[in-house]
């Protein structure tokens, strides 16, 4: 079968490899779709603090159910899916408390074990959320909107309240479709003016800077150390400001007006228990799909396109589709 695995940073390889088998308790599934996430991109640059290397990446991922032993959650053979890539060990004080995604032992398929960047892909069963409805397409976007859904959750906003998404990138538009969802009036800072009208054609309003305003929620999507430090103007005194964006540089606050403002700080991991919420929404019509994919290749061209992909000014989400056509 066909890998394509990151051997050191800047240095992607395709290569035949054998024929992978599913484990008891596991599915064999058909890698179908891939989505590039910007941790892949900090990946390939050698910036990213938890990759290590070689690694097969690919962590949004839907595929095709190949095999599957009987189980208690109705996965067959033939199954369309979403992957959810979150490995926790079950046993640690934060699995304990329900909070899996800050499992202190996890293991993230792409990140801190191979991934999807390969034909087939052995799967724990309890990772797997079918669809009967979604497409491959709509299903390799579960896991990136997870993250969206997840930092809107952990803000606790509220319907009718007002919320500043710092940062139009993939990201902050996955946090922008959840939080109006809830009925929040969402309003984007970023300054590409193309992702601004990406936004304006998802129906989001975007500005390149906050123009004075202020809300009872921030999120801050971008990454930038700098941003992130700035991002605490934007807080109502009382409000809450939530990392969702990271960075490895330090993030610099002014501690006088944090206090004085009194804001809640909170960062956002991951996603845990999503995937399923996600899907119905998808399949209800109540979450569009319809604009986030804008590139589109095969595993060939991985080696050869992706250090070119974060410079195409049109870029929001690029998926790798391992379809025999492409």
């Amino acid at each position: 079968m066909r890998q394509v695995i990151l051997e050191a940073p800047g240095r992607f390889v395709e290569r035949e490899a054998p024929p992978s088998k599913a484990d008891p308790g596991q599915a064999l599934v058909k890698i179908e779709r891939i989505g590039v996430c910007g941790s892949d991109f900090h990946a390939f640059a050698g910036r990213h603090p938890i990759y290590t290397y070689p690694r097969i990446i690919g962590h949004e991922l839907s595929g095709i159910v190949m095999e599957v032993g009987p189980n208690d959650r109705g996965i067959q053979q033939g199954d369309r899916c979403a992957i959810e890539p979150y490995i926790s060990c079950g046993a640690c004080r934060a699995c304990a408390k329900g909070r899996n995604n800050c499992c202190e032992r996890i293991q993230v398929l792409g990140i801190h074990v191979d991934g999807g960047m390969q034909e087939f892909l052995p799967v724990p069963i309890s990772l797997i959320h079918k669809s009967e409805v979604l497409t491959l397409d709509q299903l390799v976007l579960v896991e990136m909107l997870g993250i969206g859904a997840h930092a809107v959750m952990r803000s606790g906003v509220k319907n009718g309240e007002e919320a500043i998404i710092v940062g139009a990138g993939p990201i902050g538009m996955a946090v922008a479709q959840f939080a109006s969802a809830l009925g929040v009036r969402v309003h984007l800072i970023e300054k590409s003016e193309w992702r601004r009208a990406f936004a304006g054609r998802m129906g989001y309003t975007a500005s390149p800077s906050a123009e004075d305003r202020q809300a009872e929620v921030v999120f801050d999507a971008t990454g930038n150390a700098v941003a992130m430090g700035s991002s605490l103007d934007y807080v109502v005194p009382g409000g809450s400001l939530v990392y969702v964006g990271l960075t490895r540089e330090p993030v610099c606050i002014d501690d006088s007006l944090f206090h004085r403002k009194e804001v809640t700080l909170l960062a956002s991991r991951n996603s845990y228990g999503q995937f399923p919420r996600i899907i119905h929404l998808i399949e209800e019509g109540k979450i569009d799909t319809t604009h986030w994919i804008t590139d589109r290749l095969n595993l060939s061209d991985v080696a050869i396109q992706f250090e070119s992909l974060p410079a195409r000014q049109t870029l929001m989400k690029a998926i790798v589709d391992m379809s025999p056509a492409n």
